[in-house]
């Protein structure tokens, strides 16, 4: 089985260093897909209550044979659930479709601007930490005056941001922003979904270089930068290849190439997008 090493976050708990995305799977899809994941040696799982599969989720991790403490469960907060009182609620929702006595990593999904409750629901979720019934809480798509009114409103910071990142959208600036702030960055579409990454020559070149797929070439650039790509596949083969990015190396010439290419964003910005 693949040993993966972990980051310590800034709380002093564990981040396995990649996990396993569920989006957009239903919850049959994610209680077979995280179930195969856990077997083949993830121990980091990413889900939300937009996803609308945490019960499937939940299901796997109970069933997996995996002992509960050697798995991080992730899940989110939706934008529709901002301010203190609605974020525990919303909590207790997302624990029971999970069927966990704690979550492991709490995250707001968006920080929805034009609502401007996000510092509500963060005070909730330092609440909710406190209250040992999550072990760390982090964000998700913020920038870096986000996060600089939740540590000026409360003091604290989130041990993660997960964030749109890919060879296509480095994202150099905010990864050095968190590196300031001991923030761990977490990669979404890590492989950069609807674009064609995988297909670009000189990733293919790489890769042929080294023995490797490209998809194996992009994960690698995500470890190597110090982020934590949460992939996601059904395939149990693909899952166990993608969990494969340890036990090679890319050179500095091989990182820069990769990410040498038209810088565009694929989601959502997160100044502008509400989610609901």
């Amino acid at each position: 089985m693949t040993s993966i090493p972990a980051h310590t976050l800034n709380d002093g708990t564990a981040l396995p260093g990649i996990g396993l995305g569920t989006w957009p799977m239903n919850d049959t899809q994610a209680e077979q897909a995280v179930r195969d994941a856990l077997q083949a040696g993830y121990r980091l799982v990413d889900t939300a209550t937009n996803y609308r599969n945490e019960t499937g989720v939940g299901r796997a991790v109970a069933s997996s044979g995996v002992p509960r403490e050697e798995i991080v469960v992730t899940t989110k907060l939706p934008g529709r659930h901002h301010g203190y009182e609605e974020t525990l609620a919303s909590f207790e929702e997302s624990r029971r479709r999970l069927g966990l006595e704690y979550v492991d990593l709490y995250l707001i999904h968006w920080p929805n601007p034009g609502v401007g409750k996000y510092v509500d629901s963060w005070k909730a979720m330092v609440k909710l930490r406190q209250d040992g019934l999550v072990r760390s809480i982090g964000v998700s798509n913020f920038t870096p005056e986000h996060i600089g009114r939740i540590e000026k409103e409360t003091g604290v910071l989130p041990a993660v941001n997960q964030i749109e990142l890919h060879p296509l959208f480095p994202q150099e600036e905010l990864r050095a922003f968190h590196a300031d702030k001991g923030i761990v960055t977490e990669s979404w579409s890590p492989l950069g979904r609807g674009s064609r990454i995988l297909d670009d020559p000189t990733v293919i070149t790489v890769a042929e270089a080294l023995g490797v797929t490209p998809a194996q070439v992009v994960l690698r650039w995500h470890v190597q930068l110090g982020a934590v790509p949460i992939p996601k596949s059904a395939d149990p083969a693909r899952q166990r290849q993608n969990l494969d990015v340890f036990g090679f190396e890319l050179g500095p010439a091989q990182m820069t190439v990769i990410a040498d290419q038209v810088r565009r964003r694929l989601g959502g910005d997160p100044e502008q997008h509400e989610e609901l």
